[in-house]
Formats: structure tokens, sequence, C-alpha cells
């Protein structure tokens, strides 16, 4: 079986997702939508693969907003219409942060700007923790979705919805593939400067990260275990 994560920009590994899903078998295949050398001018042209080629499609985060054509419409018009045809097909997608967002807008719900954003380790409330766990789980993001019709919620906090399932998708708000490495280098491209602005210290959010890590890792694990089994159903 063969895996695509679509990584919106260069700084987006696949982390402990991956690696499960190695452990599950599967080839795993990147594709970088923007790279390094346009981040700071992100609305280029992006022919997307085929979603043919691959068993299941994972779109990851990104900087930028699931609602702001003005940025990025160049490929995030594109990108809504390959999610809501892969989802439509009956292909297994799991979207992560910005990945979610474009789900819920790829399937008729939206996203905007929340009232304030949530960065750090978080708990959440969940419906089915056999699917999606309470957490902690490493949040970054400003903006959040409304459902689409037919989708079902199973997580949340009380600022914004955190998980919803939709055929064999699953959407989530948090970043279950972040490790430490990963925030690290979040930390150098604007990260530490948006911490900072949130009033939070970003040197013990990356200590915390460290401390954090073996335990989220088994966390992801049992995340991906359980969306590959009950929604996936790929294994």
């Amino acid at each position: 079986m063969k895996a695509l994560f679509i990584q919106h920009d260069h700084v987006s590994p696949v982390g402990p997702v991956g690696e499960r899903l190695e452990m599950h078998g599967f080839e795993i295949e990147t594709f970088e939508v923007v790279t390094e050398a346009n981040y700071r001018n992100p609305n280029i042209t992006v022919d997307f693969p085929d979603v043919n080629d691959y068993d299941l499609l994972i779109p990851l985060g990104a900087p930028w907003g699931a609602w702001d054509d003005a940025c990025i419409g160049n490929w995030l018009s594109p990108e809504l219409a390959w999610i809501a045809s892969a989802v439509k097909s009956g292909k297994p997608v799991l979207g992560i942060c910005f990945g979610g967002q474009l789900l819920a807008r790829a399937l008729g719900g939206s996203v905007a700007k929340g009232p304030k954003p949530e960065l750090g380790w978080t708990y959440v409330f969940s419906d089915q923790p056999d699917l999606v766990g309470n957490g902690p789980w490493f949040q970054f993001h400003y903006d959040r979705w409304t459902l689409p019709p037919g989708a079902r919620e199973i997580a949340r906090t009380p600022a914004a919805s955190q998980a919803f399932v939709y055929n064999k998708a699953l959407a989530l708000q948090f970043h279950p593939e972040l490790n430490l490495g990963t925030l690290e280098q979040w930390m150098v491209w604007d990260g530490r400067e948006e911490v900072t602005q949130d009033g939070q210290d970003p040197d013990v959010m990356l200590a915390q990260t460290r401390s954090e890590d073996p335990a989220a890792r088994l966390r992801t694990f049992e995340l991906v275990d359980s969306y590959l089994s009950k929604v996936a159903g790929l294994i």
C-alpha cells in the first residue's frame, strides 16, 4: 500500500504518523507544495498527483489559512477540488490541521479565523476516545472550521472543533505528527515570534515538547491504528 503526504511547506515532516504507517507496511511518498524558495511568496501554480496512485492521502499543516484565496488561491482551489473528489470517491484521507480544514471546506463546510489561537499542548474532549484520544495533543492554529453537511464531529475544545469523520476521511485540528524536531524547525520559521506574541515562552514550550515526545509518539501510533481499522478500512 502507498500513502501520500501533502507537505504544504518545507517544514512539515511526516513524524510519527509516517513512522507508524511504515510499521504497517505502507510505502511513503511526499509531495511538497510550496518550497523554501517560495515560502514568502506562496501563491504558485501546482499540479497535484493522481489520487488513484495511492491508497491513503494525508494533507498536512501549513502556515497559511485554508480560507485565504488571495494568498494561496492558485493552488488552494485546485487542492480543495482534488480532496473533494478523493473523499467522494471513497479514498481514505487523514487531514491534519490545515489538512483537516481543507477537508471541511472541500466537503461543504467553511473555515475562518477563530476568536483566539490555540498554541501548545492541549487536552481535547472526545466522544470516541478509542479513535481520537483526549491527548494532550499539540496545537498550532489560528483558524477553525464549521462542519460540512453529513460530517460527524467526534472531538472538540472550548475554542474549536477538533475532529470529524466523513466517509473514509478523518479531519484533525491538532498535530499528531509533531515531535521536538518539527517544533524546532517551526521556531526557526516564525514560530518563536508567534508563540511570544501569544504571551507564551517558546523555550518552555520546547522543553515541554521534549518531555512529552515519548508519550505523544505512542498516542499517535494508537490514533493511526484506530483510523486505519475503524475509518479507512485499510487494516
